[in-house]
């Protein structure tokens, strides 16, 4: 028997956008079966199948995906932007790392094994905003759920988002939002924005 590693013929990755959080998993697998694919391994941005004996083009699979918010990725320029966005998302949002949030910069270099001048430059070119910026509206999304949990002190949010001070998260996210923390707190909260929508 082949083992999980050994490359069948049929094998293929795809290369899938919008896949930034782990609950996707179960849905993509099930629709990509019943399109008629045996699904190997599952990751973030990233689904390993095999082909069924008569192929399946990846037109079917793109308008498959397209009916639920995914789309396949074909450049090698589209797929560092992804790969980009799934990192950012999973240090802002999943790992609460605040050493590696400091040094964003270093864990984007050493997960994507590429310079950050170089990922800065894919970035801007191919979305309509800096690297830069699009740390900072992840990072207003983090601070309004944490927030909303109701469980840290605004001291407490600055320390884990990285802010060097309550007065700049503060000034931050009035720039960003339009609304001081305070506002936000006593609005009805709908100002939220999908981590994948930014």
């Amino acid at each position: 028997m082949a083992s999980q590693n050994e490359k069948n013929n049929n094998d293929e990755i795809l290369f899938v956008k919008n896949m930034f959080c782990r609950c996707c998993f179960p849905f993509l697998k099930e629709k990509l079966e019943q399109l008629g694919f045996q699904v190997i391994e599952i990751s973030l941005g990233k689904v390993r199948i095999v082909q069924p004996a008569k192929k399946i083009s990846h037109e079917a699979v793109d308008n498959m995906l397209s009916k639920y918010g995914f789309e396949l990725i074909h450049s090698r320029e589209d797929r560092i932007v992804e790969e980009i966005k799934i990192a950012v998302i999973e240090l802002i949002h999943h790992l609460n790392n605040v050493n590696s949030i400091v040094r964003k910069s270093d864990y984007l270099v050493e997960k994507l094994g590429l310079s950050y001048q170089y990922l800065s430059k894919v970035f801007s070119e191919h979305e309509h905003q800096t690297l830069e910026k699009y740390i900072i509206l992840q990072k207003i999304e983090g601070i309004k759920q944490l927030i909303d949990t109701e469980e840290y002190t605004l001291s407490e949010i600055s320390y884990m988002m990285d802010y060097s001070s309550v007065h700049y998260l503060s000034n931050q996210f009035k720039v960003i939002t339009g609304m001081t923390v305070s506002q936000y707190k006593e609005s009805d909260r709908t100002s939220k924005r999908a981590i994948d929508d930014i």
